[in-house]
């Protein structure tokens, strides 16, 4: 049984992939994980391998949920990506991105910020 903090987590991932998909970008990989972290998606733009992390929060939260991505947090990603870039022999610039996910009772809302480290 997942809690409802896990739930929260997939459904945001799962928006946040619909949307990346909605403006053409091809997953590549979602929760990809190394023993340095993980990546919730890569995904290709046809300019960047983005390397997203994405933040999910119920509407009416004190913080932006992109404040929860902190220096620790950004290292463990670039690690990781970094494993990602290895294994895969990408040849492509990189971008990291962040994707908040607020969901509304009935509805939700992305904001996709780009090279956000």
């Amino acid at each position: 049984m997942i809690g409802e903090p896990r739930r929260t987590g997939i459904l945001g991932e799962l928006k946040a992939a619909q949307y990346l998909r909605k403006k053409d970008y091809d997953i590549l990989a979602s929760n990809y994980i190394t023993k340095t972290g993980e990546i919730d998606i890569i995904a290709d733009d046809g300019k960047y391998i983005c390397f997203v992390e994405v933040k999910t929060r119920r509407e009416g939260g004190f913080f932006a949920p992109e404040t929860a991505v902190d220096e620790k947090k950004e290292e463990n990603i670039k690690s990781t990506a970094a494993a990602f870039i290895a294994a895969a022999k990408i040849k492509m610039p990189v971008r990291f991105d962040i994707i908040e996910v607020i969901l509304c009772e009935s509805n939700y809302k992305i904001r996709h910020i780009k090279n956000a480290f």
